[in-house]
């Protein structure tokens, strides 16, 4: 597996689960994974052929549906080992960048009504996001009896209390700027 390429780790825990094609990943990617972790097309089918050759995974047998070719792909006994040693290791990488924060680092270099105007798109996007992952929550509640279930739940959870500090921060710091 190539050292730091963290997409191969996301595809070895989504095909964990269950098997999928690269359309399905990627739309794992944008669902629930995606309000912390983000994959394209262009990173995902690269990782799978490499990932194949290493014998991580391996492609089921096509099917058709709809005219199209599905290759759905199957995390292999390897693969499952690589997981679990990646989930093992204790040392990790918790990287926080946001656009939003860095326009308003070199806030002063404009009017403050610029970044306020920033801070209320930011704040947008974290309403829209939040009503998203309180409908998780709402939705994993019922099914907490199953042990992947509990998992999904902390970390939607995690991302309501984020979200709900970051929405709070951006009263505060708006009311700042106006002043």
């Amino acid at each position: 597996m190539a050292k730091d390429r963290k997409i191969d780790l996301v595809i070895l825990g989504l095909l964990s689960h269950e098997d999928l094609t690269g359309y399905d990943i990627k739309k794992r990617l944008d669902g629930a994974i995606g309000f912390f972790w983000k994959g394209s097309f262009g990173n995902i089918y690269p990782a799978l052929s490499s990932m194949e050759e290493e014998g991580l995974i391996s492609k089921k047998k096509n099917s058709k549906t709809g005219g199209r070719e599905r290759i759905p792909y199957h995390i292999t006994s390897k693969g499952t080992k690589a997981l679990r040693t990646w989930l093992e290791e204790t040392q990790v990488s918790n990287e926080l960048k946001y656009e939003t924060l860095l326009k308003l680092y070199f806030g002063g270099a404009a009017d403050r009504s610029i970044t306020i105007r920033n801070i209320e798109i930011f704040e947008e996007d974290v309403k829209k996001s939040l009503a998203v992952l309180n409908m998780y929550k709402e939705n994993l509640e019922k099914v907490l009896d199953e042990e992947d279930h509990v998992f999904y739940y902390l970390t939607v959870t995690f991302g309501i209390d984020t979200y709900e500090a970051y929405l709070k921060w951006c009263t505060k710091a708006k009311k700042l700027l106006k002043n």
